[in-house]
């Protein structure tokens, strides 16, 4: 391989890369641990998520709707990504840290989403 497949390959089980991104909240802890070189906590990534679900600003995110996501970021999907390599997460600290795996991740997230997606609006004026 050259370095630059390297640079690209995925340092995981395919399985676990299915389970990884079967999952839409694991998605956007991946896409967001990927902008961070340090640790990011729970808290940061609940809101972050909550926001983006709930399409407001992060600064309009309700503490139900933060509460929510946080639940089920610190029950399930964190436990699974850091199971698989994905992230390290640490439960004490409720702090998060990317791996080597999780830019590999990310950047077939984008490509995925940037590959498949077509807007509404676009798809309604290819109908026309």
């Amino acid at each position: 391989m050259t370095d630059v497949e390297c640079d690209h390959a995925i340092p995981l089980d395919p399985a676990d890369v299915f389970d990884a991104l079967s999952n839409s909240r694991r998605r956007r802890v991946i896409l967001s641990l990927s902008r961070s070189e340090d640790s990011v906590s729970v808290g940061e990534l609940a809101v972050e998520i909550a926001a983006r679900e709930n399409a407001v600003d992060p600064s309009r995110v309700t503490g139900e709707q933060r509460t929510r996501v946080y639940i089920g970021l610190t029950q399930v999907h964190l436990e699974t990504l850091d199971e698989l390599g994905v992230a390290q997460y640490d439960d004490r600290s409720k702090q998060v840290k990317p791996t080597d795996a999780t830019n590999p991740l990310a950047r077939q997230i984008r490509r995925i989403t940037t590959e498949c997606y077509t807007p509404a609006e676009e798809s309604v004026e290819s109908d026309s």
